[in-house]
């Protein structure tokens, strides 16, 4: 399946323009023959905005949540977007997925808030692995600091997702992230990792670009650089299979031994 990750931060603050640079980015993405594309970390409203993050979060079904079915079936691939979700009084850092026939697939709500910042303004979620089935592919969906903690990857491996989809929000000065921990995070659970980055400065923060989209053999198909991109790479099934083959680590365990990390 073909890979488009959107390294943008859109226009913070505004979720109708967001909406305007998502469907552009859909079309651009569809042309080249996309199936699915994945935004950046709380990309429908932007991430240092504030009060306004409770003010901008919408419920899961919410009218931000039909603009993106639209764009989707309009374009004909599945989007999976990161937005502030609100639940009655509570909000959630959280991600959608959404199918190319507009279905609401999947949503995750980030278990593991960073910093001052989004533990004043989110409550974390408490659902490890949420998944979805989409193009022949397991898709599953964690969001940024998730992606840091080996815990939750290995979750989804042993779940049997084969694309983890993270959009995030890293900043200066933890790039090593993007360039190094993703890849291996990709190699030794045996999946795709596709890492989409937000870029520029908002507030205190310096977003540092970077997205990729890494295979299981620890190798990034793409590479974005520090400016808004879209780029572009495949997850192959074929390829994911043969590279699990060669790489037992999941076989290789021995839970027996690891009672002491719970």
């Amino acid at each position: 399946m073909r890979t488009a990750l959107l390294q943008s931060s859109g226009r913070p603050g505004s979720v109708a323009a967001n909406l305007k640079v998502l469907d552009d980015a859909a079309g651009r993405a569809a042309a080249a023959g996309a199936g699915l594309l994945a935004t950046s970390e709380l990309f429908l409203t932007g991430y240092a905005i504030g009060d306004g993050i409770g003010r901008l979060a919408e419920p899961a079904d919410g009218d931000s949540s039909d603009a993106v079915a639209e764009l989707a079936r309009r374009h004909g691939l599945a989007v999976a977007y990161g937005y502030p979700e609100r639940d009655g009084e509570t909000v959630y850092n959280s991600v959608q997925l959404i199918s190319a026939d507009g279905t609401r697939l999947a949503n995750y709500r980030k278990t593991h808030l960073f910093g001052d910042f989004e533990h004043g303004q989110f409550t974390p979620g408490e659902q490890p692995v949420v998944q979805a089935e989409l193009n022949g592919l397991t898709v599953g969906l964690i969001i940024c600091y998730d992606v840091e903690f080996p815990e939750n990857v290995r979750a989804h491996a042993l779940a049997g997702t084969d694309l983890l989809v993270v959009p995030t929000a890293l900043m200066h000065p933890f790039q090593f992230v993007a360039e190094s921990l993703v890849p291996v995070r990709a190699f030794e659970n045996q999946m795709y990792v596709a890492y989409v980055n937000r870029v520029g400065t908002e507030g205190e923060f310096e977003f540092v670009g970077l997205s990729a989209l890494a295979g299981p053999d620890g190798v990034a198909r793409t590479r974005a650089g520090r400016s808004e991109e879209l780029v572009l790479a495949d997850a192959a099934p074929a390829f994911l299979a043969a590279s699990r083959e060669a790489n037992p680590y999941l076989e290789g365990r021995r839970p027996g031994l690891y009672g002491s990390l719970v």
